[in-house]
């Protein structure tokens, strides 16, 4: 193996033996904890999000991974030195374009302008049993481009309002980071198709398209069902006991939420059209559980308080359960 200016493996935290799924797994491990929309303000990390993304790019592929462990990161300059012809005398075993017609263009022999496809056509005649018209469609449609493909993991509020994201795509052999925008209320598995951002034509037709897979990171607080969304709301004992009004984060910002006196753990409350909305407008709803938070350290006049309310339940709270 050659010796490598930059290490892919070490970049996504795998072994040189890793297998396909590992490096997509640490791929995606390494793109949400150093994606650009965690870490707005720390260089280092979008630095790293773009080693990691260039390592994938490369590993992720058979080819260029087979490549990369003899070459390094010169890979890229052997796979497009392979793709020129060479002839004798040139270190290869085969012959090249001037070997093959006579040195074209050089003075002696065939000569020729235009396009390969063109060659190709007039030595070829009525290929297919097709004649001229044959040829004058083949030369108003180029080959289009190559599509390529790529994921990206996005932040769970991203996903829920919409925005944009960067993805690194490697392109013409150059690596370049690309803008996507995110619809509103994306879920994980989409794909977004982005016209025109794929490989360019080989003979100047349309360039392919980028297709793009979408994961979502997780929230620490809010979960997702469809179009609704879940919270776990700690409360006081005082403010479950006797109700009140509290501030509750909503993806449209912070609204006021009534807690009815009386209210135990795990009492659900609905907030209408606070979920995620879809492509129409149309808004899911928040279900808020309340979560009683006693205090860590108790005084004995507290603990005395709470051994009144104890002595006030008329039955057993559990005895309803059984198995």
């Amino acid at each position: 193996m050659q010796t490598m200016d930059q290490d892919y493996y070490k970049a996504l935290e795998i072994s040189q033996t890793a297998a396909q799924d590992e490096i997509q797994k640490a791929y995606r491990k390494l793109a949400r904890k150093y994606h650009p929309d965690m870490n707005p303000d720390n260089k280092a990390a979008q630095q790293k999000f773009k080693d990691v993304q260039k390592a994938y790019d490369c590993l992720n592929d058979p080819e260029k991974r087979k490549l990369y462990d003899q070459f390094g990161d010169q890979y890229e300059n052997v796979a497009a030195g392979r793709g020129a012809g060479t002839g004798p005398g040139q270190g290869g075993g085969g012959y090249g374009f001037d070997d093959i017609f006579g040195g074209a263009g050089q003075g002696g022999g065939f000569q020729f302008e235009g396009d390969i496809g063109d060659l190709f056509r007039q030595f070829g005649g009525a290929a297919g049993g097709k004649g001229s018209a044959s040829r004058g469609r083949a030369r108003s449609s180029p080959a289009r481009g190559a599509d390529l493909s790529g994921e990206i993991t996005v932040p769970f509020n991203t996903a829920i309002l919409g925005g944009h994201a960067f993805i690194g795509v490697q392109r013409s052999g150059k690596h370049e980071n690309l803008q996507v925008k995110i619809p509103a209320g994306v879920e994980s598995g989409k794909k977004i198709r982005l016209r025109g951002q794929g490989e360019p034509s080989p003979n100047g037709g349309p360039a392919g398209d980028l297709l793009v897979t979408l994961h979502v990171a997780n929230h620490p607080y809010f979960k997702r069902h469809g179009q609704n969304l879940e919270l776990r709301l700690p409360v006081t004992l005082a403010e479950a006991a006797l109700g009140a009004t509290v501030d509750l984060p909503t993806p449209g910002g912070v609204m006021s939420l009534k807690v009815p006196a009386g209210s135990s753990s795990g009492r659900r409350l609905r907030v209408k059209g606070q979920g995620v909305r879809d492509t129409n407008g149309n808004a899911g709803d928040l279900f808020v559980e309340l979560q009683i938070k006693l205090p860590e350290n108790l005084d004995d006049e507290s603990r005395q308080a709470i051994e009144r309310i104890e002595r006030m339940y008329t039955d057993k709270p559990r005895a309803s359960i059984i198995w």
